[in-house]
């Protein structure tokens, strides 16, 4: 997953206010941003590794905990790495915060602030 370094590619939840500002503040900066819908973030295994692995993450600390879908099906569950990957390629939405990627950066932007990180 290459990107041009003037370039931020966000996923995220549209229904969100604070998703959202994230967006409004990275169009700000004045980098060409393309943002996608959480249920279009990659579909691929290979690319939420890329995506993680730029992140410096697991898999688990993308996902919402409170959400009642993660609450009923996933908590308390043990998963190797492969399945975690399964889990957030088939439930995006399950996904706290935005994530933005320029180049071979990437960060998980927990207040609409963070994309400056970038």
């Amino acid at each position: 997953m290459k990107r041009h370094s003037r370039e931020i590619l966000i996923y995220y939840n549209p229904n969100s206010r604070s998703d959202r500002q994230t967006v409004a503040h990275a169009k700000g900066t004045g980098l060409k941003i393309i943002s996608y819908h959480h249920s279009k973030a990659p579909s691929t295994t290979t690319s939420w590794k890329t995506i993680l692995e730029n992140l410096n993450m697991h898999p688990k600390e993308l996902l919402n905990k409170a959400d009642p879908y993660y609450q009923e099906n996933i908590k308390g569950r043990e998963f190797d790495d492969e399945d975690w990957l399964n889990v957030l390629k088939r439930n995006p939405n399950l996904i706290k915060s935005p994530i933005a990627v320029s180049g071979r950066k990437a960060i998980l932007c927990q207040t609409p602030t963070d994309i400056y990180k970038l």
